[in-house]
């Protein structure tokens, strides 16, 4: 037995080895191109990345040609001029040094990055004498060309890819292009394309003898996949343009389909801006104005107590609750007595309001007793308080929307345990939460949430997840932007809501803003603005917020607009909200008088107000009433 095991054992071993060596030189090609790395040279092709267009079909954002100057530290000859290298790039000695070290460290063998980003002008010189300089490559790379100087937010930008997303990702090599930001990030992998490969043989000298094994593992680049945005370009550009010099943002969508006509932020940038050498720079200037905060889109990431458009989810769940109808009065003596002696003030004219008139003319005190019976309905407050925010969750609130962009927030739709936490001991009840009524207490929304909000209610009770991308060439979008999403809100209780928004713009709080020929359902909104100042609350001027969808009856834009520091509801943000409209739907705008105001006229000495203050650190919170 002894005999037979160990020739056994040795035959079968050597079967196996030779199975692998088998498998490795034949089978296997990818062994061939793993040798040694002195045997041959990878040359990158780098493709066009894909082109962005807007609904319409123009072009937004193209493509410029750049040049990065690579090195490869072990193929650097010991003879090279350094300093005509230096005068050549028009970079220093030191840099020349560190960026060598830098990619000596990286890898000896692979090329790294020495100066990236040049344009035709700038590296003609160093290419005409690249021969003298050993271990240096010229790499075609393509740059971003905007086409229009807007949208920066939406677009983000390109920038070198970083040490860490190499390790992840081994398609990414030192000195590759990334999205980041915005759509380029988002679809990042259909813009950028596939990189071509080349293998170049070396002879032992180290010089280049043409294709290794005669170019059959070369491929070729392929070009990024264009893409189409749901964004309107002049839709886009003209809100940008009514946000001069203010703060806040415009989110506009089409209500039937949850694309996403507009989103401004605002104060905002050229997106040319971060494109070529200069990009770090420009970055870091932006990044620094911590005031404006340019860089920081308003429209996805602040969050702000909503303010009197929340009265229309006040007023839709306490019909869906059954505790008030269309018909429903309570009498308003300008305000609502709650509490031990608590009155929260009304600015409506007052006497008897029904839902219709407790919609356009905003009275406090209608909504704030719907919320307190919707509350009281149930045994204990905790379970009336889940129930009210249950619908509010279902209109997206309280999370985040699922949109195809990077940034986002959650705002805040408190619930029992919420409270539980502050009142651990118990003790509180409908009177105690009473300010959620009218979109103050803790209740936090963004911009975009406002505005799929009223797209909620264009649509009488569903929507569709807001989204930016509408076509990507030879791929499809994800299937969730295109499913129905509905809410605990029966169809039937947004008509009188709809007719209570038509009557805001016809005698209502908007009725200075009418524009002929469209019907337009709105709601104004002021937010009050409390900032820490130099650890002392500070109240300072109140925000401006409206939302709207046109037309009534078929609507097909609906809108959020909120700007900081803007007074009331009526003064800055509804006339932005109703030109976006007219402008949308017409193509041009017949209130020449609201947007010659826009256009010229901003919030510079508001926001100097707070800047007169410095030096300070301001944490802000947005109260609204």
């Amino acid at each position: 037995m002894r005999k037979i095991l160990l020739p056994s054992f040795i035959i079968v071993a050597a079967l196996l080895i030779l199975a692998k060596l088998y498998y490795i030189q034949i089978l296997d090609d990818s062994w061939v191109k793993k040798s040694d790395n002195n045997a041959y040279k990878i040359k990158y092709e780098y493709p066009e990345r894909g082109y962005i267009y807007d609904r319409n079909g123009a072009l937004m954002v193209a493509n410029q040609p750049s040049y990065d100057i690579m090195v490869t530290p072990i193929e650097m000859s010991k003879e090279i001029d350094t300093m005509e290298v230096c005068r050549l790039l028009n970079v220093t000695k030191e840099y020349y040094i560190d960026r060598v070290n830098k990619a000596n460290t990286y890898s000896p063998r692979l090329p790294s990055v020495f100066l990236s980003q040049l344009n035709k002008k700038e590296f003609a010189a160093f290419q005409e004498k690249i021969r003298r300089f050993k271990g240096f490559d010229i790499v075609k790379r393509s740059l971003r060309d905007y086409q229009i100087h807007a949208a920066s937010n939406v677009f983000g930008y390109i920038g070198q890819v970083g040490e860490a997303t190499i390790k992840k990702n081994p398609y990414y090599k030192s000195g590759d292009l990334i999205g980041r930001q915005g759509v380029e990030q988002v679809y990042e992998d259909a813009l950028r394309g596939i990189k071509g490969v080349k293998y170049i043989q070396k002879d032992r000298f180290n010089r280049e003898i043409g294709p290794f094994k005669e170019g059959i593992y070369d491929t070729i680049a392929v070009q990024g996949k264009d893409i189409t945005l749901t964004l309107d370009s002049e839709l886009q550009q003209y809100g940008e343009s009514l946000m001069f010099e203010k703060r806040g943002g415009i989110v506009a969508i089409e209500p039937k389909t949850g694309e996403i006509l507009a989103l401004v932020t605002a104060p905002t940038y050229d997106p040319a801006l971060l494109v070529g050498r200069d990009r770090s720079d420009n970055y870091r200037m932006l990044e620094s104005d911590t005031l404006g905060m340019p860089l920081y889109d308003r429209g996805l990431l602040a969050e702000y107590p909503p303010g009197s458009p929340f009265k229309i989810l006040s007023g839709l769940i306490g019909m869906q609750e059954e505790v008030i109808d269309e018909n429903s009065t309570f009498i308003c003596n300008h305000g609502f007595s709650y509490g031990r002696g608590a009155f929260m003030k009304c600015h409506c004219p007052g006497g008897a309001i029904q839902l219709h008139n407790g919609i356009y003319k905003s009275c406090n005190t209608y909504f704030a007793n719907t919320f307190k019976l919707t509350i009281d309905k149930y045994p204990k407050p905790e379970s009336g308080v889940n129930a009210w925010s249950s619908h509010l969750k279902s209109f997206g609130l309280g999370d985040f929307l699922g949109y195809d962009l990077p940034p986002g927030r959650k705002g805040l739709i408190p619930n029992a345990q919420f409270y539980k936490r502050y009142y651990p001991n118990g003790g509180w009840r409908s009177s105690t939460i009473i300010s959620n009524s009218i979109g103050q207490g803790e209740v936090l929304m963004t911009p975009i949430q406002l505005a799929n909000m009223m797209a909620i209610v264009a649509n009488e009770g569903y929507y569709y997840t807001p989204h930016i991308i509408k076509k990507i060439d030879g791929g499809k979008i994800d299937e969730k932007f295109t499913t129905k999403h509905y809410t605990t809100i029966d169809k039937q209780y947004f008509k009188p809501i709809i007719d209570g928004l038509h009557d805001v713009y016809n005698m209502g709080t908007a009725s200075t803003l009418r524009v002929k020929d469209i019907e337009i359902c709105g709601k104004t909104g002021t937010a009050e603005n409390f900032a820490k100042i130099n650890g002392v609350q500070t109240q300072l001027t109140d925000h401006s917020i409206f939302v709207a969808f046109a037309p009534k009856n078929d609507p097909k834009i609906a809108i959020a607009v909120f700007v900081e520091n803007g007074y009331w509801g009526a003064r800055w943000a509804g006339p932005i909200a109703t030109l976006m409209i007219e402008k949308y739907l017409k193509g041009t705008v017949s209130r020449k008088d609201l947007e010659v105001r826009m256009l010229t006229k901003g919030l510079k000495h508001e926001y100097e107000k707070v800047i007169s203050n410095a030096p300070f650190k301001i944490n802000e919170r947005y109260y609204a009433y």
